[in-house]
């Protein structure tokens, strides 16, 4: 039934914002944008191995009103150093979720708040690195 991961949808009050401080993070720009009323109201970009895709949608088009704190599915992204990928995201401004935990071997993982109140979440998870190489 689920065939594989589509789009992970992130929430923001300014996309604008939003989309520059991921295009840094990341190191591309968006590849589509939506505007509604002149402005960025969703921007889509392409990202890692698998060309998954990472959605910013202006808050205003949520299905829900945002909840006071971060909470939810954390939605993981394989990095090659989880200690280095945690640091840089704290010094772009997001906020300790958890810090690097072990799971056990070949599995590390680690989450922030991002500065728009998405939890991020990253990984070292020697399952995905065989599923690439394959």
């Amino acid at each position: 039934m689920l065939r594989g991961l589509t789009t992970v949808s992130f929430f923001a009050d300014d996309v604008t914002a939003a989309a520059r401080w991921y295009a840094e993070l990341l190191g591309v720009e968006p590849y589509f944008i939506r505007p509604v009323q002149g402005t960025p109201a969703y921007v889509e970009f392409r990202i890692g191995d698998l060309q998954h895709e990472l959605g910013i949608i202006d808050r205003r088009f949520a299905p829900r009103p945002r909840p006071e704190e971060a909470g939810g599915a954390v939605i993981y992204w394989h990095v090659d150093d989880v200690e280095a990928a945690f640091e840089r995201l704290l010094s772009l401004g997001a906020t300790a979720y958890e810090k690097p935990v072990q799971r056990g071997p070949g599995f590390v993982t680690a989450s922030v708040v991002d500065p728009f109140g998405n939890i991020l979440g990253v990984m070292y998870n020697e399952h995905y690195l065989q599923m690439v190489g394959r």
